[in-house]
């Protein structure tokens, strides 16, 4: 389905949610379809290569060494557990919770911490089954209220790309412009999704 589908499927609760100027419009379904494309889907973490693995999980790989790294290719579940271990409220890599926890939805939410937020703010209990957020209608309530949360309609009003991409992927506001993930590719969305969502 589209942006300018889900726009209208879900009118009624974007409207609600105040996500209904075409610049949150534009800034909302760019991210959405930047993590997802605009699939309701969990994330694979099934990685062929050890420089891909290391572009997408920094932090985990740092200082590690290529044949580290080459341990946890091909194997989702193990991947999962070892770069979301012991952060975003997940246990040790033994746990099971990065891959119980790994990304959902349109947005891609992960972590133990976020799901309790989620069933908190929502009343969907993601918290005991993650997989909810592959259902189209959580995975669109889901990211309205990520998006309220982090109050990212504000920084749509004053079409601050990176201020949203840096909440999104990398969780905080950073210093340096366009260092979230993907960020070029989220600057080629946002143009098409002006154009499709403008007055």
């Amino acid at each position: 389905m589209t942006a300018l589908e889900l726009s209208k499927k879900y009118k009624t609760m974007l409207d609600k949610h105040r996500i209904n100027t075409p610049l949150r419009l534009a800034h909302f379904f760019t991210q959405l379809d930047h993590e997802s494309n605009l699939i309701a889907k969990r994330e694979s973490l099934y990685y062929t290569s050890i420089a891909n693995a290391r572009r997408s999980f920094k932090t985990p790989f740092r200082g590690k060494t290529d044949a580290f790294v080459n341990s946890y290719l091909k194997n989702s579940v193990k991947m999962a557990n070892y770069v979301y271990a012991n952060r975003m409220g997940n246990g040790n890599e033994a746990s099971g919770d990065g891959f119980k926890n790994r990304g959902g939805g349109f947005m891609q939410h992960t972590g133990a911490e976020e799901m309790k937020i989620l069933k908190a703010r929502t009343g969907i209990d993601f918290v005991s089954n993650p997989d909810l957020l592959k259902e189209e209608p959580n995975a669109m309530i889901a990211a309205i209220d990520y998006w309220n949360r982090r109050g990212l309609s504000n920084l749509a009003d004053v079409d601050d790309l990176d201020g949203i991409s840096d909440l999104i992927n990398i969780g905080k506001h950073t210093e340096a412009y366009g260092d979230a993930n993907g960020f070029k590719d989220r600057v080629l969305k946002l143009k098409k999704y002006k154009e499709i969502f403008k007055q």
